[in-house]
């Protein structure tokens, strides 16, 4: 399964009924109500105004699914997911699913002791104490599996 596949699949099933409902409505609105309606827009062949309803619409679709994600997301990286949410919605011109994207946290990671969830640069488990990675035998700090001396007080490893 490819990492763009997995990333859908935490989008909430009620971020995909809304992307869909709120996508054919649109069409629909414009496919079947404004355009027959306009006299600029009676002329043209059946197949542009198909296309010319059809594409506000999936910039509706892609925007509800990029809320669903980003709630989904911040969630998961434990994050307050609300106010992130609700900044992609509000502010305008995209900017707040900008935002999010670029101030994002990193994924939580599991504690290999208890399974529960701490952020990556925690040193030791907020659930049980237990080492969450390797340690620096001189400052006890979290080291890389690659580093043959650690980066905080130089100590051999």
């Amino acid at each position: 399964m490819s990492r763009f596949t997995q990333e859908i699949r935490i989008i909430p099933e009620i971020a995909w009924g809304l992307a869909i409902v709120a996508s054919a409505t649109m069409f629909c609105c414009l496919f079947f109500l404004a355009l027959p309606n306009h006299k600029d827009f009676q002329v043209w062949p059946v197949a542009g105004q198909l296309l010319f309803s059809l594409w506000p619409a999936i910039i509706v679709f892609i925007w509800i699914m990029l809320i669903g994600y980003i709630n989904a997301d911040a969630r998961r990286r434990g994050m307050r997911y609300i106010v992130w949410t609700l900044l992609a919605i509000f502010v305008p011109n995209t900017l707040g699913i900008i935002l999010y994207f670029l101030l994002r946290d990193p994924l939580l990671v599991r504690c290999p002791q208890c399974g529960a969830q701490g952020r990556p640069g925690y040193v030791f488990c907020p659930q049980c104490g237990g080492a969450m990675g390797s340690l620096c035998p001189g400052c006890k700090r979290s080291i890389e599996p690659a580093w043959k001396k650690c980066a905080y007080c130089g100590t051999d490893i």
